[in-house]
């Protein structure tokens, strides 16, 4: 009896996922709850597991293919070797089988079932999926080329997954030197989302810069204290989250975004940390931060930490951001204009640490310094906001008091 493999529901506004890898071939052992194949969508990676015990059966989805939800990707053949060399002819199957065509690239105006998501952008742009070329699945119209689509006035774009080239041939002693590698899904979208919010927001960046004296006093002198009784390291992020969401509550069109001729003011504070991992950055949110002490801010991101690196994310639990921090200072940078991560308005970007010369009190002396850089969205915030949520956040950390008096 053979048990098929699905997709698993893939989250709110998720549509779509690319099989990464299969951790198994046709005929091998499978235990149940094991995982047997990755997929990739365009917020993280997560393993299926096989449904029951038995061997590996055919393998329907191969590498590289796009798959929707409830599709089925394989099957498990309950069994011992009976099962295994059941399974084992149609391993071999495809060697002796002739390469099937290419399919032929969809026409914009085929009639298909593209989904709910697409029929949804549909109703509300008045874009329709006839005339969007589909990235998808037998030409399917996906929702990231309804977005292309209705960005650009309804126009046809070259497919984020097929971006045109542009790039001048190799010299062949210079070619056969290079290796050209997919990008994987993951590093598709995040170029995607990246290149259309520049593209859509009237992005802008302001500047302060910030001594972190006190902070760093504070983290010293309380830092053994707070991991003994926490079992989680003091670092600067739950200071940062605290100062953000104190400034969110005074300039809250920082905490807003755009819904068509909407501004949508958000009375709670999701802060989404930027995490760097080998396959790209992901943004996990740290949900009502406003409603956790330091200590559970810095439990919550440093569990967020272990587990984007071990691609374990929920995708779950990269959606509903209000406003999002990014650290480039881990990595040495000194300053740098941080991409919003729409549809938010705001991004704080944190930088390295380091000595420099400053004035105070009419003298000369050298303090812990940081640049700050906050990233906006010049449609929903103005000027004077900005500058104003920056200097919020710069007081904040200078006077760490505050965050605890609420001031």
């Amino acid at each position: 009896m053979a048990t098929e493999i699905r997709v698993p529901t893939l989250g709110e506004s998720v549509s779509e996922a690319t099989i990464g890898r299969w951790f198994k071939k046709p005929g091998d052992p499978v235990k149940a709850d094991e995982p047997v194949l990755e997929l990739e969508t365009d917020k993280v990676t997560l393993e299926v597991n096989a449904p029951v015990s038995g061997t590996l059966g055919e393998i329907i989805a191969k590498d590289g293919e796009t798959v929707t939800p409830g599709a089925v990707l394989g099957s498990v053949v309950e069994g011992g070797a009976a099962a295994a060399s059941a399974a084992a002819p149609k391993a071999e199957a495809p060697k002796a089988a002739p390469a099937p065509a290419a399919p032929a690239p969809a026409a914009p105006g085929a009639a298909k079932d593209h989904g709910p998501a697409v029929a949804r952008l549909a109703a509300e742009s008045g874009v329709s999926p006839a005339a969007v070329p589909g990235t998808g699945k037998d030409g399917r119209v996906t929702k990231g080329d309804m977005l292309a689509a209705i960005a650009t006035g309804g126009a046809a774009v070259p497919a984020p997954s097929a971006p045109v080239s542009v790039r001048a041939p190799s010299a062949p002693v210079d070619a056969e030197r290079e290796e050209r590698v997919k990008m994987t899904k993951l590093r598709q979208t995040i170029a995607r989302r990246l290149k259309d919010a520049q593209n859509t927001a009237a992005m802008l960046t302001t500047f302060n810069d910030v001594d972190m004296s006190a902070v760093m006093s504070l983290r010293s002198q309380y830092k053994d204290i707070f991991e003994k009784k926490h079992g989680t390291k003091l670092g600067f992020m739950g200071f940062f989250t605290k100062a953000v969401i104190q400034a969110l509550k005074e300039i809250p069109a920082v905490n807003a975004e755009i819904d068509g001729t909407d501004l949508v003011y958000k009375n709670y504070y999701h802060i989404g940390i930027a995490v760097g991992t080998e396959k790209g950055l992901v943004v996990p949110v740290v949900r009502d931060a406003d409603l956790l002490s330091v200590a559970g801010i810095e439990k919550t991101i440093a569990d967020f930490g272990r587990r984007a690196r071990d691609g374990k994310l929920g995708i779950e639990e990269m959606q509903g951001g209000t406003f999002t921090i990014t650290n480039g200072g881990i990595y040495g940078s000194l300053m740098s204009t941080p991409i919003l991560n729409a549809p938010q308005s705001g991004i704080l970007g944190m930088h390295r640490i380091e000595d420099r010369p400053v004035v105070r009190n009419g003298q000369v002396v050298i303090r812990p310094m940081m640049y700050l850089a906050l990233s906006y969205d010049h449609r929903i915030v103005d000027g004077k906001e900005a500058v104003t949520f920056l200097v919020r956040v710069k007081e904040a950390l200078e006077d760490p008091a505050r965050l605890v008096l609420d001031l």
